[in-house]
């Protein structure tokens, strides 16, 4: 059932929302990050390397599935949010069917130029058929990443955070079976931890979509809406492209940032990798900031009432800030302790600790800035200025590639993986103030309107 969000009391609101959200969000993480572990324990600290290596490969695809998907599920959540059952259907079709082009282009272009740019970003020579093998096997199945997160989109965006939730917790059991089953029964190495998260995101997006057909009547197509509408598709393009080249650049400067690191050598980038998994972890609230405000402003700002948008990004604000001291205070506190799971017990920690220290020290002083990001950015998305997406991607550019040129003439690995705190910080302000102009525009364009 969906819950409309254009009544009650915002803080509360976002918060019951935004929970299993969070969960979700956690349990991906905590997916991930058994991935990591068990490779690093059963393959050996270089298949953990190669796995961490195409992080920012991985981060990319992800990132334009969830832009694409929550761009095309934004025009749902304001028709929803208006109270057009029909418009809502149709936009929920309308999304699958550009989902569908979506992955033919992503897997095509993926797959072919998966080596050039493991080459560019200077993956050691010891990890790169293992990198290469991981990478290639998450790429042939990306299919799975956009329709899960299309359709989890789909649902929260007529207020439905709950059953994402369920399916993930289901797709999460299920990858960490394959993972042992791949990994030490059949020895797949790399590219078993590939498929068992392939198999197991493929298994969460169907069960999503058998949920809708079944249970969920305000979004489950009927006869004749199966086709592709130049105002819908116009309208879901002008959202979805724009998020989603946004990740891309995001990306971009992520791939920069990890061939800086790269050139540390294999213990360098296992430090890094295992840190970044825990800052991960920690920071798996701040995407659910993100997809709340783009369900929530969505329906609001389609219901017409930009006052209450504000209130809400407040709110959110607020609890991102008591969340971000938190876990900022549990990450320095906890790191040494979670990245002895990512090596055998032969292995001496001394080597990679102190990689792990830096990044991770660096990153928790940025909490508040990278939650704004999110917060703000998606705010913005639910009011349909997808454009705005595109700015802030290229501040996030920027500061990676500053900070990775200033790494490499320096010889700075603190700088390499600094890259990340820099343009959390530059591009939090950057939200925020955007946010801002879009909220005076707004507001008075909807006074005009009354009058």
């Amino acid at each position: 059932m969906g819950v409309k969000m254009t009544s009650g009391r915002p803080l509360t609101l976002i918060l019951k929302f935004m929970i299993p959200i969070f969960f979700g969000y956690l349990f991906q993480e905590l997916y991930n990050m058994v991935d990591t572990v068990i490779v690093g324990r059963f393959v050996g600290p270089d298949a953990l390397a190669a796995v961490g290596s195409t992080g920012t490969i991985m981060f990319l695809i992800l990132g334009l599935a969830i832009g694409l998907a929550t761009g095309f599920a934004v025009l749902t959540s304001q028709r929803y949010g208006a109270g057009d059952a029909v418009a809502t259907r149709r936009s929920f079709a309308n999304g699958i069917l550009l989902s569908l082009i979506s992955v033919a282009v992503l897997t095509a272009i993926s797959l072919i130029l998966m080596h050039p740019i493991l080459h560019v970003m200077s993956t050691p020579a010891d990890i790169y058929e293992d990198a290469y093998a991981y990478i290639f096997t998450i790429c042939a199945g990306c299919g799975t990443i956009v329709f899960y997160n299309f359709f989890a989109a789909s649902l929260r965006a007529i207020g439905d955070s709950r059953h994402p939730l369920y399916f993930l917790v289901v797709s999460t059991i299920l990858n960490i079976v394959l993972d042992l089953f791949f990994i030490i029964v059949l020895k797949l190495g790399t590219m078993g931890a590939a498929l068992a998260t392939n198999v197991a995101q493929g298994t969460s997006a169907l069960l999503c979509f058998v949920y809708i057909l079944r249970k969920v009547p305000s979004l489950r197509p009927q006869k004749g809406d199966f086709r592709l509408r130049r105002d819908y598709t116009a309208q879901q393009l002008n959202i979805g492209v724009p998020m989603a080249l946004q990740f891309g650049i995001t990306a971009s400067g992520t791939m920069v940032m990890q061939a800086s690191i790269n050139i540390y050598g294999s213990i360098a980038v296992g430090g890094f990798t295992a840190a970044s998994k825990v800052i991960n972890l920690m920071t798996a609230a701040m995407p659910a900031f993100g997809q709340t405000m783009a369900s929530y402003v969505g329906q609001n700002y389609g219901y017409g009432d930009m006052n209450r948008v504000h209130q809400g990004t407040k709110a959110a604000m607020l609890i991102a800030v008591i969340y971000s001291v938190t876990t900022g205070i549990l990450s320095v506190v906890l790191l040494p302790y979670i990245i002895r799971l990512f090596f055998d017990s032969g292995v001496d920690l001394t080597q990679y600790l102190p990689y792990s220290r830096i990044y991770c020290y660096e990153c928790v002083f940025f909490y508040i800035p990278l939650s704004m990001i999110f917060i703000y950015r998606n705010a913005m998305q639910g009011c349909g200025y997808g454009k705005t997406t595109l700015v802030l991607g290229f501040m996030e550019l920027a500061a990676r590639l500053v900070s990775a040129g200033l790494s490499r003439s320096l010889r700075s690995y603190a700088l390499a993986v600094g890259g990340d705190a820099i343009a959390w910080g530059t591009t939090g302000a950057l939200a925020f103030v955007l946010y801002l102009v879009v909220k005076k525009r707004e507001t008075a364009r909807l006074a005009a309107r009354v009058q």
